[in-house]
């Protein structure tokens, strides 16, 4: 098992939810969070005056999955996330996880069962 984490670019979110669900994962917490990388911020003008914003509105995704869905769900990821043919920085990252455990509350079932 593992867990997927992605942070994209808030208006890829629904194409990244449909390319999920073209690859059979429908399951998924998606956060509003902040951040910069290679971006580093941008520049704003607010009331005439010019100020610096160096964190960036981004949405996280957290995807548990078992082994068989890992790639699907990166390409799925990338397919619907990605600006254009080559991409642009800021598209985002993706993290793969190790998932020691996975335990539905409702049932008490654990592992692979469970998501």
């Amino acid at each position: 098992m593992k867990l997927i984490v992605a942070i994209i670019q808030p208006n890829k979110l629904e194409a990244v939810k449909e390319a999920l669900t073209d690859v059979e994962v429908f399951r998924l917490t998606v956060m509003d969070v902040q951040g910069f990388g290679r971006q580093k911020g941008h520049t704003e003008v607010y009331r005439g005056h010019e100020f610096s914003v160096n964190l960036l509105r981004k949405v996280r995704l957290e995807i548990g999955v078992n082994e068989e869905f890992v790639e699907p769900t990166i390409d799925a990821i990338i397919r619907g996330g990605k600006t254009g043919e080559k991409g642009e920085i800021g598209d985002g990252k993706i993290f793969v996880l190790p998932m020691d455990d996975c335990i539905r509350i409702r049932t008490g079932e654990r592992g692979e069962e469970a998501i």
